[in-house]
């Protein structure tokens, strides 16, 4: 009989895991016969229980009957009990149902009783809420009626003080009644309220046209009622106010539009002080006699003020268009200082509550497209004009009124932008003179006067302008910043000169120019040995490295006075400009100068070891018979280290990361220039055979010298400080390097490829062209020497096959000095 295979839903299969949760393999629904049997039985060993498990899985079939038995009993049973259960709820239901309706249909007859009874009490509501309205509206209507003839009476007999109350109440009331002036009685009292406010606008602007009317004849009205008159102007319709206040306003400045007239002498700017001197006063006196008699909310004493600015910022750009050649820095700036006080001090007298206003749309647009917000402190200032360059402060408040009156004078900032760059072109000629007249040291300290200017000009651009005036100002910061470091720090960099007697190099070049070839040779000789003796070798005296120290000392504290110099231009320049702030390229300038400084120092040491090189070149190795202590030329090199190297360090001491470079710099090329040096030893005698005592002398030699190189950052140094590990890494690799060279030398060239061998375990890095250096250190003949390279070239990688040399040619080292000699023999040549 076939197996049926049952397959559930993953639904139910989900649900019967919930109910029968079970970890046991047989019960998952992906159960796979194969895969459990050999789990069970891995591999043959596990074969030996199998007795056992087919024991333990009787077992289980024998209880899962057992359970099937007992579940089909027990549904057997629950199906009959099941049934009654069954019909016992079929019978519930029906009467449930019969109850459900006699609830619905006496649900319906409540329903229907309730709306009989609330009907009335709706009627009755509306009826209230109608009779409400009629009373009030009546009572509206009587008020209005009664307030129309009041008003009236008390308008003809000029009652301010009367009016004010009931009028705010009857124009509220006559609100009300907007709805119903279809109606023509309505329309009539709406008719009246409005010619009112009509006659009281009339009247009352006529009182205060007579009360300040100049005319003796004039019914002027006494304070006291104009104030009541300005209580019933608050509850006219706000045009009415401002009609009022524009009149008013203008009267008030009458007399400063005549007494500051463009073609008066007291209108330029040298006597702006004089404007806001007026103003002041005039307020004052404004305040004294009229100002109870305008409502606080007014702010009438701000609108003149504003107004006022408005007047001065047009007269002021007309005159300065008229008479711009007229306008140099100092009076410009004056003018902005005391403009900026001015401005100030309205900030802190007034809201600037008017310049939002409809009135004052206009200044407002330009207060809030100009007005910036500046950080700083305040400087002190004085009356002259002559230092009103120094004068210019910064403003830290943020005020409502900034730049209402300075708006004008933005135009003309280009004036002041070129006004720094003439004074800085005059700072860097006068720091040039210094250097010339008194010492190059002096100059250096000029640097903090250059920064200072730009900091004190920053401060007074960022009053004036953070917009492109600043940015203007930024790209003369970036000219004189390369100004400085080209005429004052390139320029100023010591040159090095050699000190060979112009007298023996001018008699050997008059032997060179003549056709005498029997001379030729010995005027060869003859300069070479100028260029070549010890004491001729082009360096430094001890003050000109010192004053390369303090080049580049000042080149480091320029470096970093730029970066936070930009910072600051960044975050004091408008948004739009701060992305074009770039001083990269002068910092490039000061990284340059720094390098071209440091290079100087490594070239002055290197000059004065090389005689000392040279002398180590030329000893006779091969007659050495005994090892000593270090050579002389060791000792020499180690007085020229602890003459030189202390004194670098001492003025280096604030810039320890470039003293660390320098010490770097040198270390990669001195070692380099030793290692060629040591290819020029001859530790060997006539047969080829390496002398162990040279040999010997020379890895004394090199490891008393790779000890002071170790040591060479705190030479002399009372402060036992370790050396950076940057150089401890390039002295041992180097200098390791020069020692497995003299080790070489000291093998055995028998038999040709143990030598080479070892030549490649010791010298992994090396060249086909080092290992002709070797060959001729160790005295090996041309001839013998193609044996070695072919059998080189075969056992070495091919990476180091590459650099092949002609051992016929003369060395790459010979040929630079010759070239080297050719051109100062050039120089030296008159034309």
């Amino acid at each position: 009989m076939d197996e049926i295979k049952i397959e559930l839903s993953d639904e139910v299969q989900k649900a019967i895991e919930q109910v029968l949760q079970s970890e046991d393999p047989l019960d998952k629904s992906d159960f796979n016969a194969t895969e459990y049997i050999n789990r069970l039985f891995p591999n043959e060993i596990a074969l030996n229980g199998i007795d056992d498990i087919i024991s333990q899985m009787e077992i289980e079939v024998q209880v899962i009957d057992d359970n099937i038995r007992s579940v089909v009993r027990g549904v057997s049973t629950s199906g009959t009990e099941g049934k009654q259960a069954l019909d016992e709820a079929k019978k519930t239901i029906t009467q449930l149902f019969s109850q459900i309706g006699d609830i619905k249909s006496r649900a319906e007859v409540t329903e229907e009783i309730v709306k009989n009874i609330t009907s009335d009490i709706k009627q009755l509501d509306c009826a209230k809420k109608n009779l409400t309205s009629a009373i009030t509206t009546l009572n509206h209507l009587h008020m209005l009626v009664d307030g129309v003839d009041k008003l009236k009476v008390l308008a003809e007999k000029r009652l301010y003080g009367e009016i004010s109350n009931p009028l705010q109440a009857i124009t509220e009331v006559n609100e009300h009644f907007t709805q119903y002036n279809e109606i023509p009685q309505i329309k009539e009292l709406s008719s009246s309220v409005a010619e009112i406010h009509k006659t009281l606008s009339t009247q009352i602007t006529e009182d205060f046209k007579n009360t300040f009317s100049l005319s003796p004849s004039a019914n002027k009205m006494s304070l006291a009622k104009l104030k009541d008159a300005c209580l019933v102007i608050s509850v006219l319709d706000g045009k009415v106010r401002r009609e009022l206040l524009k009149w008013f306003i203008n009267i008030q400045l009458q007399e400063y539009i005549q007494l500051f007239h463009e073609n008066q002498d007291i209108s330029w700017l040298d006597k702006i002080d004089k404007r806001y001197a007026w103003i002041k006063r005039h307020l004052l006196d404004f305040e004294d006699k009229y100002g109870s008699v305008f409502p606080d909310n007014w702010e009438v004493s701000e609108r003149i003020v504003v107004e006022f600015c408005n007047i001065t910022r047009s007269e002021l750009s007309k005159i300065m268009s008229r008479r711009r050649t007229e306008i140099d820095v100092k009076l410009l700036l004056y003018a902005i200082n005391k403009t900026s006080q001015f401005e100030e001090l309205l900030g802190k007298r007034f809201s600037g509550c008017t310049l939002n206003e409809s009135v004052s749309n206009k200044q407002a647009n330009v207060h809030e497209k100009r007005a910036t917000l500046v950080d700083g402190d305040k400087n002190n200032q004085t009356e002259n004009v002559e230092n009103a360059e120094d004068e210019v402060v910064l403003s830290f408040m943020t005020t409502p009124f900034r730049n209402l009156i300075g708006e004008c004078f933005k135009p003309y900032l280009d004036i002041y932008t070129d006004s720094i760059d003439r004074n800085l072109n005059d700072l860097i000629e006068k720091f040039v003179q210094v250097s010339k007249q008194q010492s190059v040291a002096a100059s250096l300290e000029s640097c903090a006067e250059l920064f200072i200017f730009y900091k004190k000009s920053l401060v007074q651009c960022t009053q004036l302008s953070n917009g492109k005036t600043m940015f203007d100002l930024v790209l003369v910061y970036k000219k004189y910043l390369r100004e400085y470091a080209i005429k004052i720090l390139e320029n100023q960099t010591p040159k090095v000169s050699i000190t060979t007697t112009n007298a023996t190099i001018s008699n050997s070049m008059s032997l060179l120019k003549q056709k005498d070839f029997q001379n030729l040779q010995s005027a060869a000789n003859q300069v070479i040995h100028s260029f070549l003796k010890e004491g001729e070798i082009p360096r430094y005296t001890k003050d000109e490295r010192i004053l390369i120290c303090k080049i580049l000392t000042t080149s480091e504290y320029c470096l970093e006075t730029i970066q936070q110099l930009e910072e600051k231009l960044k975050e004091k320049i408008d948004p739009t400009f701060a992305n074009n702030v770039d001083l990269s390229d002068e910092k490039d300038v000061f990284h340059r100068v720094m390098g071209h400084c440091i290079q100087l120092l490594v070239q002055d040491l290197e000059n004065l070891c090389e005689s000392a090189l040279v002398v180590m070149s030329k000893i006779q190795w091969q007659n050495i018979s005994n090892v000593g202590d270090q050579s002389p030329y060791i000792n020499t090199i180690i007085s020229h280290f602890k003459q030189t190297i202390p004194n670098i360090r001492d003025n280096l001491s604030s810039s320890r990361k470039y003293y660390t470079q320098f010490c770097n710099k040198f270390i990669s090329s001195f070692i380099p220039k030793f290692i060629n040096n040591l290819y020029k030893c001859r530790p060997t005698n006539a047969e080829g055979v390496g002398n162990i005592m040279g040999c010997e002398q020379l890895l004394l030699d090199t490891h008393s010298l790779k000890t002071v190189l170790l040591e060479l950052p705190t030479i002399d140094s009372q402060v036992n400080r370790k050396a950076p590990a940057s150089c401890a890494k390039t002295v041992i690799k180097g200098m390791t390097k020069a020692e497995m060279i003299i080790k070489i030398v000291m093998a055995n060239i028998n038999p040709h490829a143990l030598f080479i061998e070892q030549y490649l375990k010791l010298l992994p890095d090396n060249t086909l062209a080092e290992f002709h250096k070797i060959c001729d250190m160790k005295g090996v003949k041309r001839a013998d020497q193609a044996q070695l390279i072919d059998l080189y070239k075969k056992m070495a990688p091919e990476s180091q096959n590459e650099a092949e040399i002609d051992p016929t040619n003369e060395t790459t080292d010979d040929k630079g000095r010759i070239k080297k000699l050719e051109n100062l023999i050039k120089k030296r040549l008159p034309n």
